[in-house]
């Protein structure tokens, strides 16, 4: 017999939010204030409209504890983004400090490209 705390494996966003919905006895307006967002936001991930922004999963995450960062990414269909501590930010940009004009303008292009592709992998 399943556990019934085991999430379903192909659960998608939408699934999730209510079954956290459920666990918490929380409503959209209830979760859209705990995460800084119009409950109208909330209402699009609900109704599969649109997809949310990854501080607006992680958000969930830390608001809504009984379900992890990496649940919510998997049923959103992103891979959780890698964490990134305040020392790994200030190396990161140090190096970064150090490039040319020319050398910053093209790793900004290659990030910005690279997290499009992040966000397009949801379509």
């Amino acid at each position: 017999m399943a556990n019934d705390a085991t999430p379903p494996t192909e659960e998608d966003l939408a699934q999730l939010l209510a079954r956290l919905k459920s666990e918490y006895k929380v409503t959209d307006s209830d979760v859209s204030r705990a995460i800084g967002v119009a409950v109208s936001t909330v209402n699009t991930w609900v109704h599969r409209k649109r997809q949310p922004r990854p501080d607006a999963l992680r958000a969930l995450a830390a608001a809504y504890p009984k379900f992890s960062e990496d649940e919510i990414f998997a049923a959103a269909g992103r891979k959780t983004p890698g964490p990134l501590s305040p020392s790994a930010e200030e190396r990161l940009l140090e190096l970064f400090r150090g490039l040319t004009a020319e050398q910053q303008e093209i790793k900004e292009l290659e990030l910005r490209a690279l997290n499009e592709h992040n966000r397009s992998a949801l379509s």
